[in-house]
């Protein structure tokens, strides 16, 4: 509930601070008072849009800030919002500078617009004369019949199906958006698939046959000169002319001489190394030029396969054999991609037809629910109307089918008749009297099912009066006994109904509100029997309703 308020240069009040008691609170002023500046205060704080006219002439910003007691929902929503909530109480604060700029706080931490605007629907429903509109909101007229049905629960469950419905439905046009797309290309990537897998590719190989190419294609003038290098390094003819033989000698001859200079032992080991050396690149030359032989087929079928790899470089504008190979996987998984997606398509098609089962059958419970509390809701509605001096009215609920969505399959129309006779929809059948009183019920009705905020009733009761002012006041008063309810109201009948009575003056044109004791009460209800002038009649008359 609302504990207190504090308000700052805003329009036109200077400084206001005040605190609010359980149960009903009459707000009463004239005319021009500020009750709305008043009203449009607490609005600010729970979100609603700033603009640099809200700040007064005795700054350069103003502030609001509201106190309130919370209960466990707010402390849940709190943490999921990652927000404090440890505390019994919950203080919003909100700014605004001359800029129309404006910054939020909720218990000193910083907070979006939002936030508010999400939390005020847990702490305070403003009921001004106008919200008789939202007879019209389809959410509204769900919301009632709802409460009544005690289906809250149930529809939470309808709307996440529903979205589980979209979701599916998501996926499914997704997954069918690549099939199509796949498809489309299948026989093209197919084609260019197999040609590529049918090349049986190996990375590294162009490199390969391409040096090999070349020995094939100058095997004779390889042989050539290979033979012309064993030779050298192994004659035929003069063995002793060799250069094996030679360096043997040599290193000989250095040994001979090592016995005089020690040093000519190392020069003698360095010419049998080079000797072995020698040796054995003679013996590799002698192996290489062994296996070097021209040959034309070999030579035709690396041809053919470098032209192979080259043509397939060309059309798949690719530079090397491992980009080749990588287009090769790329297009396989394309064509295999076409069966998965098909299988996938359809494990979708099932989904979402499980999904839109799951939907059509809580949607049909919920139904149910809804058509049984149909009757009551009318009945309840009915009786209150009667009670309200609407002696013969005729209140009706009506349920009528609409494609399953978020809410379920149902639509609910409100029919009101004052005669009791051929109910029409109540936008068109109902004065603003009427309305007010229909609103009321309405509200105290689904304060009978619904754990409600603090309720501010601002001027509900225009468009009354007497008799019928005075039920409206005893109305209100009753859902005081559960709640907090303010009501702000021009009539003495509701005024004298409250646990507590603050009147809202413009002192120095500035706006403030005071608490008032028993006296006070007596001279603002009789103010507001006799206008300006108060008489005793009027005196007389107020202490008769607050003793009432």
């Amino acid at each position: 509930m609302l504990l207190g308020l504090h308000v700052s240069n805003y329009i036109l009040i200077g400084s206001l601070e005040t605190t609010f008691p359980e149960g009903l609170v009459i707000i009463t002023g004239e005319t021009g008072a500020g009750k709305s500046i008043l009203l449009g205060a607490l609005s600010l704080v729970l979100g609603a849009k700033a603009d640099a006219s809200m700040v007064g002439p005795q700054g350069d910003n103003c502030v609001v800030e509201a106190v309130f007691s919370i209960d466990d929902a707010i402390r849940e929503l709190l943490r999921k919002e990652d927000l404090p909530a440890d505390d019994d109480r919950l203080i919003l604060r909100r700014t605004v500078a001359k800029s129309g700029r404006s910054r939020s706080f909720l218990n000193d931490e910083p907070v979006s617009q939002s936030v508010l605007q999400e939390l005020s629907a847990h702490l305070v429903d403003i009921h001004s004369q106008h919200q008789t509109l939202r007879l019209a909101d389809e959410r509204f007229r769900m919301e009632a019949l709802d409460l009544r049905a005690g289906t809250t629960a149930l529809k939470n469950k309808v709307s996440a199906a529903w979205n589980d419905v979209l979701e599916s439905r998501r996926q499914l046009e997704n997954l069918e958006n690549r099939l199509s797309r796949a498809l489309e290309q299948e026989q093209y990537n197919q084609s260019r698939w197999e040609r590529l897998d049918q090349a049986r590719l190996v990375s590294g190989e162009l490199e390969d046959l391409e040096e090999r190419q070349k020995q094939l294609a100058h095997a004779e003038e390889i042989k050539e000169t290979l033979c012309a290098a064993q030779e050298l390094l192994s004659p035929d003819d003069d063995e002793s002319s060799s250069p094996s033989r030679q360096l043997r000698e040599a290193a000989r001859q250095l040994e001979k001489a090592g016995r005089f200079i020690p040093s000519l032992d190392a020069l003698a080991e360095r010419l049998s190394s080079a000797r072995l050396e020698i040796e054995d690149i003679a013996a590799e030359v002698e192996s290489v030029n062994a296996r070097t032989e021209a040959s034309p087929s070999e030579l035709q079928q690396v041809e053919d396969r470098l032209s192979l790899l080259y043509g397939l470089l060309q059309k798949y504008g690719a530079a090397t054999v491992d980009e080749l190979i990588s287009q090769r996987d790329r297009l396989e998984s394309l064509v295999l991609d076409a069966t998965t997606l098909s299988e996938e398509v359809e494990k979708a098609r099932q989904a979402l037809q499980d999904a839109t089962q799951k939907h059509l059958q809580l949607c049909e419970d919920l139904h149910a629910r809804r058509e049984r509390a149909v009757g009551p809701l009318s009945e309840a509605i009915t009786a209150q109307l009667h009670a309200l001096d609407l002696d013969h009215a005729l209140f009706q609920v009506q349920l009528s089918p609409l494609a399953p969505g978020p809410s379920g399959s149902d639509t609910v129309n409100f029919l009101f008749s004052s005669t009791g006779k051929q109910p029409a929809d109540v936008g068109k059948s109902a004065s603003g009297g009427e309305l007010s009183r229909i609103m009321l019920s309405l509200k105290a009705e689904m304060a009978r099912f619904k754990h409600m905020p603090t309720l501010v009733f601002d001027e509900i009761d225009t468009g009354v009066s007497g008799s019928t002012a005075d039920k409206m006041g005893s109305l209100v008063c009753s859902m005081g006994a559960d709640m907090q309810v303010f009501a702000i109201t021009h009539l003495p009948q509701v005024a004298a109904k409250g646990n507590a009575h603050y009147v809202v003056r413009k002192e120095s044109d500035s706006t403030s509100i005071h608490l008032l004791d028993r006296e006070g009460r007596v001279q603002e209800v009789a103010r507001m029997l006799s206008g300006s002038t108060i008489t005793e009649a009027a005196v007389a008359n107020a202490q008769s309703l607050l003793n009432a």
